[in-house]
C-alpha cells in the first residue's frame, strides 16, 4: 500500500502560512492571489495551530455576516482536525477523511508538523499510479 511520504514527495516543499492573529479578509486575500483554497495558521511560537478553507471563511464569516477585516483567522480556524503520520498508508488517510467529514488532514512525524494532504491529493495519487499501471501494460 502507498504511504503518506509518497504524496508528500510530489507536493511543494513550502506551505502557504498565516499568523493565527491575522485578518480573515488577509488569509483569503493569500487563498485568492495564490490560487489555492486552505491556509496552515501557525501560532506565535511558528508551530501548526490550525487550518482555515475557503468553507470556513463562507460560513463562518460570510454567512453569518461577520466582517471578514475585523474577524481574527483564529476565531475560524479549524483546531479540531484529526491528524496522520507520514507513514500512514494513502487508504488509512482516506478513511479518517471519510470518518470525519473532511477534504483535509494535517501529517506529523514525531509531533512536527510536515504539510498537509487534501482529498484532491489523494484523487491525484489514485491517478498518477492507474496512469502507471496503464503504462506498464502498454509495454510491448
Amino acid at each position: 500500500m502507498e504511504k503518506i511520504t509518497s504524496i508528500l514527495s510530489r507536493k511543494q516543499s513550502h506551505f502557504n502560512y498565516v499568523s493565527s492573529s491575522s485578518l480573515v479578509s488577509d488569509a483569503l486575500s493569500k487563498m485568492s492571489c495564490q490560487d489555492i483554497d486552505y491556509v496552515v495558521v501557525i501560532n506565535e511560537d511558528q508551530q501548526f495551530a490550525g487550518i482555515v478553507t475557503e468553507h470556513d471563511i463562507a460560513s463562518k464569516v460570510i454567512a453569518v455576516n461577520r466582517p471578514m477585516s475585523k474577524t481574527k483567522v483564529s476565531d475560524i480556524m479549524n483546531n479540531r482536525l484529526p491528524y496522520a503520520s507520514s507513514y500512514d498508508t494513502v487508504e488509512e488517510c482516506m478513511q479518517l477523511m471519510q470518518r470525519h467529514h473532511t477534504r483535509y488532514i494535517p501529517v506529523f512525524d514525531d509531533f512536527n508538523f510536515v504539510g498537509v494532504i487534501s482529498s484532491e491529493d489523494i484523487l491525484s495519487e489514485a491517478v498518477y499510479n492507474r496512469l502507471e499501471i496503464f503504462d506498464a501494460k502498454m509495454i510491448y
